[in-house]
């Protein structure tokens, strides 16, 4: 009801306004002048006197790290009044330089300031007072709005519309998914654009389309409407690029490698802008054994953190930091618990890794092996090729792993374990937040202060402590930076 009345007394006013101005004057032409110039126009001449506006224009300058400042190069620019086209205030233009300045201020308020720290009720308390404060200032805030943009000052000031938000299908959605898991990422993508209204173009990774075509055809038996489930198996550069490119595509989810990522971001910015909502790309994590860790059941989910799937799993422990302390004693049985993998044909019972995707993935993992090799680390067990046929590659250990060997930066995606040694705390969250990924991280510890301190600081979107890659339908999953 109030948002009603404001609206009527805007248009009382208006009609008030135009009642009292000199519009209907006759022309010598018979034509009306002066501002009704239609009989449906709704023009209305103003005084050609401005107003002058009762506030002071106090801030000019670039606001950096809590304080109203010059820029780094001194200059300003004006800010005019579009009424007389006279300058209002000179205000202070920013470059390069104070982005940077700014950025880093932003960051540093992130990183080590209280505001992230705060609880919710100490932030809306803060926000609470803000929105108070703009109250109070409302008059001042709607004058210096229409000074500096021409907009009605009743607009400005007081106008307020009820509204209502309507969640309803976005369309066509363009699905592009991995072949590590090809099943998993059907149903995550698959299942809730359907069950929200919208209609899906998919294309399976040409390694892996059995499964998720089958699949597909049980959607259909049950009922489901022919164009509503398209499935397309092909390749990234024709497929793939002509999916994320379509004009007639209205958003792309999208998991596989970060370099592909950003092409298909590339693609959707250049044809219809379309929604790029999923992008789940590759990834580094770490899974951190800490100094109190029962050392027998950390090297047994270690060693499922990265073996798991022949080591294919974007969320992979690839990154085994282990505390100086206990250190060697894991080298030492985790050693041993690869020797002991077994490894062979996966319709075999009791396998636990079978062959890599393809030979480029194969081939990809044996550079990176000698990679570690060349560059220093300690290859502890494995390095080869398993059985002369497939593409089987032995479990294979590295320790002594520094931070910038590539064998620790990189994905590898395959069954190597790296295992770098830390300090304490502060030492790994450094060191682990220095990755570009950001997707997961494990955890294992008996201190439950040491867990909450690892869970609080580090940079990455999912965290298991003293498990590892257990997942609920029900908690999202993703990750930050180039994850």
């Amino acid at each position: 009801m109030a948002s009603s009345i404001k609206i009527s007394r805007l248009i009382s006013r208006s009609i008030s306004s135009a009642s009292s101005s000199t519009l209907f004057s006759r022309g010598g032409n018979g034509g009306y002048r002066g501002g009704l110039l239609a009989k449906y126009s709704t023009a209305v001449v103003v005084d050609e006197q401005p107003i002058k506006p009762l506030v002071q224009v106090e801030h000019i300058g670039l606001l950096i790290d809590g304080k109203f400042v010059d820029a780094a190069s001194g200059k300003t620019f004006p800010t005019l009044d579009l009424r007389t086209g006279e300058v209002i205030a000179h205000v202070v233009e920013g470059h390069s330089e104070d982005i940077d300045m700014d950025v880093a201020a932003a960051r540093k308020a992130f990183d080590i300031g209280p505001w992230p720290k705060m609880t919710t009720y100490e932030r809306q308390k803060i926000m609470l007072h803000a929105a108070d404060l703009i109250e109070k200032h409302n008059d001042e805030i709607a004058t210096l709005e229409t000074w500096d943009n021409g907009k009605p000052y009743e607009q400005s000031r007081q106008v307020e519309i009820s509204m209502l938000t309507l969640h309803e299908p976005i369309g066509v959605a363009g699905q592009i998914i991995p072949w590590n898991f090809p099943l998993l990422m059907f149903a995550w993508k698959v299942g809730p654009a359907l069950a929200c209204g919208n209609t899906v173009v998919m294309k399976t990774a040409e390694q892996t389309p059995l499964s998720v075509l089958y699949t597909a055809r049980l959607f259909l038996e049950a009922g489901l409407p022919p164009g509503v489930l398209n499935i397309v198996s092909g390749f990234g550069p024709t497929a793939g690029a002509a999916l994320a490119s379509h004009m007639d595509v209205d958003k792309v989810a999208f998991t596989g490698s970060t370099a592909t990522g950003k092409f298909i971001l590339q693609l959707a910015a250049q044809s219809n802008l379309k929604q790029i909502r999923l992008l789940e790309l590759g990834g580094k994590s770490p899974f951190i054994v800490c100094e109190d860790a029962d050392v027998d059941q950390a090297v047994e989910l270690a060693h499922f953190a990265l073996f798991f799937n022949q080591g294919q799993c974007c969320c992979a422990g690839s990154r085994t930091f282990v505390h100086e302390r206990v250190c060697d004693e894991f080298v030492e049985k985790a050693k041993i618990r690869a020797l002991n993998r077994s490894v062979g044909d996966p319709f075999k019972s009791g396998i636990e890794q079978g062959p890599q995707i393809d030979s480029k993935q194969f081939e990809k993992i044996l550079r990176y092996i000698r990679s570690g090799v060349d560059t220093g680390a300690t290859l502890e067990t494995g390095g080869e090729r398993h059985a002369s046929k497939g593409y089987y590659i032995q479990p294979t250990v590295f320790s002594d792993v520094q931070d910038d060997m590539p064998i620790a930066k990189e994905e590898i995606f395959g069954p190597v374990q790296t295992i770098l040694k830390f300090k304490n705390n502060e030492d790994v969250i450094q060191r682990e937040n220095n990755s570009k990924y950001g997707l997961a991280a494990g955890i294992f510890t008996q201190n439950i202060d040491t867990a909450n301190t690892l869970t609080r600081a580090l940079k990455v979107g999912t965290i298991w402590v003293n498990c590892y890659d257990v997942f609920d339908a029900t908690i999202p999953f993703g990750g930050i930076k180039t994850k």
